[in-house]
């Protein structure tokens, strides 16, 4: 399913961070032995939207990036240029620049080339609020401020900073923030790579009005 989040106007917004994620996704596509419409068949996108992140039309969601860098057996930071070695395990804080996708804002917070990739993100109120995640691997997070709205499966959480979770990603998840001024999260995930690694984004389903909040 596409993302539609996404828009046109995000692209202006990314700047030269992401100035390298548009020829990467189509140089890390074709090297993965992928046309354009197997590609977007697996990572569940049209070719038409596919051709327009290549293109630099549109600025995946952080999500969509997620998956596309798993389809190809890379990273998000591959993806957006950051290829240097990194023999020191050390990441500084301050050299991390902040990369907007999709209407949140991410910092890497680890190092490349690793089985698991560590951000840090924003995620603005009411950013992403509707999607819905399902991909293979797991995901940890913990909030450092704000309030994080947490579904898993048919139950919701509500987390408060110092408050994590840790779960398996083909569980149907879903984050959103839970104020005003957004919440922020350490978030790791493992890199599964293989022939159905994609992540799914679909439209939430109404909410269970019996359902209880933990």
């Amino acid at each position: 399913m596409d993302d539609a989040t996404a828009t046109p106007d995000t692209a202006d917004a990314v700047g030269a961070d992401a100035s390298a994620l548009p020829p990467r996704l189509r140089d890390r596509r074709r090297a993965s032995g992928l046309t354009l419409e197997a590609a977007a068949r697996r990572a569940d996108l049209s070719a038409a939207h596919l051709s327009r992140l290549e293109s630099g039309l549109r600025q995946p969601s952080l999500p969509v990036l997620l998956g596309l860098a798993r389809l190809y057996g890379t990273t998000v930071s591959d993806l957006l240029g950051e290829t240097a070695a990194e023999p020191d395990p050390i990441v500084r804080g301050a050299s991390m620049a902040a990369v907007p996708a999709g209407g949140w804002t991410y910092r890497r917070a680890g190092g490349t080339g690793r089985a698991m990739q560590a951000l840090r993100v924003h995620v603005p109120a009411r950013a992403q609020g509707g999607l819905v995640r399902v991909h293979p691997g797991e995901e940890w997070l913990y909030v450092t401020a704000g309030v994080l709205e947490l579904s898993l499966g048919d139950r919701s959480h509500t987390l408060a900073a110092g408050d994590s979770a840790h779960f398996d990603s083909l569980v149907p998840h879903r984050l959103a923030a839970g104020g005003q001024d957004g919440v922020d999260l350490l978030f790791v995930h493992t890199l599964m790579q293989s022939e159905t690694s994609a992540l799914c984004v679909v439209p939430r389903e109404p909410a269970d009005p019996r359902g209880g909040r933990s």
